[in-house]
């Protein structure tokens, strides 16, 4: 299945070393049947975007607990064996039972420099905007309308030594 995994830079970092992902508490998000069911309409392009979106606001929790990471969004595409939907938590989270081998990695998405302002304030509301803070949901709108850049896999080292 494929899976989309909230990551950072500094996790991108421990990815290109290690060869592995772990992603914390198995935490990812994917098209799953409750996704699906969620939407009157949609291809399921459509729905893996909105699964790598939740993902990416994901991210930004990450962030929050990461004061010295580099203010970027980070999702890992990967495609997995192994996946448990959580739709107790949301339709689209899922959790999978391991570590990402960077042999499974298919993209990673990031946001470009020029999205970094945003989501650094962006980073400190998104507990409010959840809570439906219409100010909070602006702000984490303006980071969210920068989209993710895309990379290769094998990108992954020189994406690093340019950061």
């Amino acid at each position: 299945m494929r899976v989309y995994l909230p990551a950072t830079v500094t996790m991108l970092h421990e990815l290109n070393t290690a060869g592995e992902f772990k992603p914390l508490n198995g935490t990812a998000f994917a098209l799953t049947p409750a996704l699906r069911e969620s939407y009157t309409e949609g291809s399921a392009e459509d729905l893996e975007y909105v699964a790598m979106a939740d993902a990416a606001r994901a991210s930004l929790r990450l962030l929050n607990a990461d004061p010295e990471a580099m203010r970027r969004r980070v999702v890992i595409a990967a495609d997995v064996d192994g996946v448990t939907p959580r739709p107790d938590l949301d339709h689209s989270v899922v959790r999978v039972s391991g570590p990402i081998l960077i042999k499974d990695v298919k993209a990673i998405h990031l946001d470009a420099s020029d999205a970094e302002d945003a989501v650094a304030k962006a980073v400190t509301v998104i507990d409010a905007a959840d809570m439906g803070d219409e100010d909070a949901e602006f702000v984490l709108g303006d980071a969210e309308d920068h989209e993710l850049a895309w990379y290769a896999t094998q990108e992954l080292p020189f994406l690093l030594e340019l950061m």
